[in-house]
């Protein structure tokens, strides 16, 4: 169905309809969202938005269609056009309705000032209006150069606005009815309804009325329906609140230079995105374009203390320790934008003004001393869609490592070092907690070339898991494609929902390991895919493990 026919079916309902003046795409999506059935393109507000310019014809009907295109273009409810005059005589008119019904506006408005127009609001300036006979015959051409037969044509007359009384204004009505428009539009500047509503009680009936109360805003609603007004159209309304929000916003800001002072009075990030259609962009670039590191977005988990390490960790977190002039976290960031990545994350806690590098977004999860990793993980959650790279914040990684990681067409995938079963007896007696796992098919003890594992998977993982029984270890890196993101989300919420207690290794919910959520994902009967290295990382949870990375690295 086109806008044009559902403007006409809107229309023919009984009662009065609301359209909302919208002064660009972002506006009338709005509009759209609170609920408004019709959107009006006003010229005024285009004027004064895109260019700061008065509405006196100044911009051209080509810069005013390509406006209301992108009006339409944004939402899925019919827009009217404000056209003022026209743009011209009968001739013009034609030109109009062709490129505004090209644009799949569903109706549009001509009033009756001659051209150049005068706004209609704007006081103490010069008016002069079109004869009868020249108006009604640019409503003529009009409804003879519409293609679609649903297409509107709205007369508007400016003759109470000119002072030229009632029995002008409803002589100039009627002759533009019998000209064939589909609706007449009545304008006045006076400070109460009364003028509109007396012509409402003169009018035949013959064609639906239109109004713009924006002069006499105190009218009620109820009083134009009962009145037999068909459309009502709240102009410039949208455009003086922002108008006021910016100013207010702007005032704010030069007082304080200080941007969350303005924190409490704006919409957040996301709400723009939402309204622009990012998430559908994310699904798109899903979808069709190629499998990339530039498709995969980092998450470290960075908010534990660090205990282990003291007094290493007495000022900062791990992250931050330095290894020979660079922290683990800078070291980090190099091998992700090495592979591609350079959308990061990291959820901050332990001292986490020390964490403030440029380029990353952060989430703090302030409960971090008597909280486990995936509540961390999950302070972050608005983030947990596409594919998404799980990294602990203490390991540093070989780019092959992650290289192989990422060529996983998994839902999740893990990786897992084999040189745990040819390190067994010199790693047990270290008494450090690991991350071991059961997998179903590892490969052989010793190799260090490794075939293919995609039908490898995880059976058990955490730090109980019989060091008789490991055919590995979990390195503390996991990958999401985007199912495996929805799953992750998915899995978490229903845990929540049901107030679970214990999870696995953990005594409650709340102290759970990554390693917990990975357990309960394959209790669940979903498939991790396990990528074998062999070596080719390092951990840094404990003194010994700081003095091999300096002895180790460059």
């Amino acid at each position: 169905m086109t806008k044009a026919r559902k403007l006409r079916e809107l229309l023919d309902r009984p009662g009065l309809v609301a359209a909302v003046g919208a002064h660009d795409a972002l506006s009338a999506k709005l509009i759209e969202a609170a609920g408004f059935p019709l959107v009006w393109a006003s010229s005024f507000t285009v004027a004064a938005s895109q260019r700061a310019m008065p509405d006196v014809n100044l911009l051209t009907m080509t810069e005013n269609v390509e406006a209301a295109r992108y009006i339409h273009d944004a939402v899925s409810i019919p827009v009217i056009a404000d056209c003022d005059n026209g743009y011209g005589n009968a001739v013009n008119v034609i030109r109009t309705v062709e490129e505004y019904e090209k644009a799949g506006i569903a109706g549009i408005s001509i009033e009756d000032n001659v051209f150049p127009k005068t706004c209609s609001l704007y006081p103490g300036v010069r008016r002069e209006l079109a004869s009868v006979e020249e108006h009604a015959g640019k409503i003529r051409a009009a409804k003879r150069a519409q293609r679609d037969p649903d297409f509107s044509v709205i007369a508007r007359t400016e003759a109470l606005i000119a002072g030229w009384g009632m029995a002008e204004a409803l002589k100039r009505a009627h002759a533009y009815a019998e000209a064939g428009a589909d609706m007449i539009l009545v304008h006045s500047k006076a400070p109460t309804a009364a003028e509109v509503l007396g012509f409402m009680a003169r009018w035949d009936g013959s064609k639906p009325v239109v109004v713009v109360p924006t002069l006499y805003p105190s009218v009620r609603f109820e009083e134009l329906e009962a009145a037999g007004v068909k459309l009502v159209i709240f102009a410039n309304q949208v455009l003086r609140g922002a108008v006021k929000g910016m100013r207010e916003t702007l005032e704010v800001l030069q007082r304080t230079k200080h941007l969350q002072s303005v924190v409490p009075t704006i919409v957040p990030l996301e709400e723009i995105y939402r309204y622009v259609g990012v998430s559908e962009f994310k699904a798109i670039e899903a979808e069709f374009l190629p499998r990339t590191a530039g498709n995969v977005k980092a998450i470290i988990i960075a908010a534990g203390s660090g205990k282990s390490l003291l007094p290493l960790t007495e000022d900062r977190p791990k992250c931050l320790l330095d290894i020979k002039g660079r922290t683990v976290l800078d070291r980090q960031l190099e091998t992700l934008r090495a592979c591609g990545i350079h959308d990061v994350v990291v959820v901050r806690g332990y001292q986490k003004h020390t964490v403030n590098l440029p380029g990353l977004r952060y989430y703090d999860n302030d409960r971090y001393e008597e909280t486990g990793e995936l509540v961390s993980l999950f302070t972050a959650e608005t983030e947990l869609e596409g594919r998404v790279l799980f990294l602990y914040s203490d390991i540093l990684f070989d780019p092959a490592v992650l290289q192989k990681l990422l060529r996983s067409r998994a839902e999740v995938a893990i990786v897992v070092d084999r040189a745990w079963m040819d390190q067994r007896d010199r790693l047990i007696p270290l008494s450090k907690p690991l991350d071991l796992v059961v997998t179903t098919n590892p490969p052989a003890p010793g190799l260090r070339s490794l075939p293919s594992e995609a039908d490898d998977r995880l059976v058990r993982v955490g730090q109980r898991v019989p060091p008789d029984q490991a055919t590995g270890e979990f390195i503390g890196m996991a990958l999401f494609s985007e199912r495996g993101s929805g799953l992750l989300r998915e899995t978490y919420g229903h845990l929540l929902r049901a107030g679970h207690g214990a999870l696995h290794e953990a005594d409650a919910l709340g102290q759970a390991a990554f390693t917990d959520m990975l357990q309960e994902l394959v209790n669940q009967g979903r498939e991790i895919s396990c990528v074998s290295v062999y070596k080719g990382w390092l951990e840094i949870d404990t003194f010994e493990d700081y003095q091999r990375a300096w002895a180790e690295l460059k």
